[in-house]
């Protein structure tokens, strides 16, 4: 099996991670993920970000931020290829790895509801499903 590797995530990646989130079902993309925005993201949350790469391409993406006080993964993609390697969970170890560093003690992330496999993923590395709470959003323009 080839090999892997997991980097920080840089504004360089942009273009081929922007690719391979919309080749993908089960992620909402929006302004919020223009070059701009997402370049700020990862000034803001150094090294909370990642992506895997294999021969020199984009494989697999995932986003870490946080507000202080808890962590919130986004855009975790793998390459449909390179699904049950291991791979989306390494991402999100390496993404909490930088919260536990910087310490954050508590992890979130949105899942849209249709997205079944994500669920299943998410509850199988630990994630638990949450019905005490809802998310209220507003758009700022």
């Amino acid at each position: 099996m080839e090999q892997y590797s997991i980097t920080t995530m840089t504004p360089e990646h942009y273009d081929d991670a922007y690719q391979l989130w919309q080749t993908h079902e089960g992620i909402g993309l929006g302004r919020a993920d223009s070059r701009e925005r997402i370049a700020g993201f990862l000034e803001r949350n150094r090294g909370l970000s990642f992506v895997a790469t294999l021969n020199d391409r984009i494989i697999g993406t995932v986003l870490g931020g946080h507000d202080g006080r808890r962590g919130f993964v986004y855009h975790l993609i793998v390459d449909s290829n390179y699904r049950s390697r291991g791979i989306g969970r390494a991402l999100v170890g390496s993404c909490l790895e930088g919260f536990r560093r910087i310490g954050i003690e508590k992890s979130h992330v949105f899942v849209f509801k249709i997205n079944e496999s994500g669920v299943g993923f998410w509850s199988n590395i630990g994630y638990r499903l949450r019905d005490d709470l809802f998310i209220m959003s507003f758009d700022i323009q």
